[in-house]
């Protein structure tokens, strides 16, 4: 069972996908959003979380004060639940009216199409374990940009996995393991506008690959 843990809407139990996801325990989530809060980046916020399983994370952060969250997901199913769960977040926060928008597609689709280049103050970058590096470089360098002056992201991976290679305009200042998972956070710094430019043109290349293979299995 997952659940929100604080704020407005916790303790709502919120659906989860019966496989494909890898939702985050509610230690290393307390954890996540005691550190946040400490910083003080939830109140007002707005909030993308790119692998968003059941939407745990996104939901946890609009709970406790986050007023725009976008959520993506490209499985079908899990996409689903989802939407349903951000139906019942809306249904008991109540008074207050966040923006919750659900996106079903895959995290590099839609980091290519934000023509209009929406800024975050948070990313939560929770993939599957089985994510290959190169595909997290390029989500990485495709959020820099569009990340607020010093946004913050977080990956979370395996503790056995190499430190994520940070692109241009972001900077580790903390890392924490809890047994098998280990968390990243990066800061968005004032960048490079040739990298970032770069950065447009590699993410665009990776969905047109997955596009590519999406058709070829068809």
């Amino acid at each position: 069972m997952t659940r929100i843990i604080s704020g407005a809407a916790g303790s709502l139990t919120l659906d989860v996908p019966k496989s494909g996801t890898r939702p985050t325990s509610d230690r290393v989530r307390e954890a996540l959003f005691s550190s946040l809060e400490s910083w003080n980046m939830l109140e007002g916020v707005s909030v993308l979380d790119l692998y968003a399983g059941s939407g745990a994370l996104g939901f946890e952060a609009v709970s406790r004060g986050a007023t725009e969250l976008d959520l993506v997901e490209k499985h079908g199913p899990a996409a689903q639940i989802v939407a349903r769960n951000a139906a019942k977040v809306q249904s008991s926060l109540r008074g207050s009216a966040p923006r919750i928008d659900v996106h079903r597609q895959a995290a590099a689709t839609y980091l290519a199409g934000c023509r209009e280049v929406p800024l975050w103050d948070v990313v939560f970058i929770d993939p599957p374990y089985d994510l290959g590096e190169n595909e997290l470089i390029a989500d990485l360098k495709a959020v820099a940009p569009r990340l607020r002056q010093q946004g913050l992201i977080m990956v979370e991976r395996s503790s056995r996995s190499p430190e994520p290679a940070w692109p241009a305009g972001l900077v580790l200042f903390k890392k924490k393991s809890y047994g098998e998972t280990a968390i990243w956070w990066a800061e968005a710094v004032e960048g490079d506008a040739e990298a970032f430019d770069g950065a447009e043109e590699a993410v665009e290349d990776t969905a047109a690959h997955i596009e590519g293979a999406a058709e070829a299995a068809n």
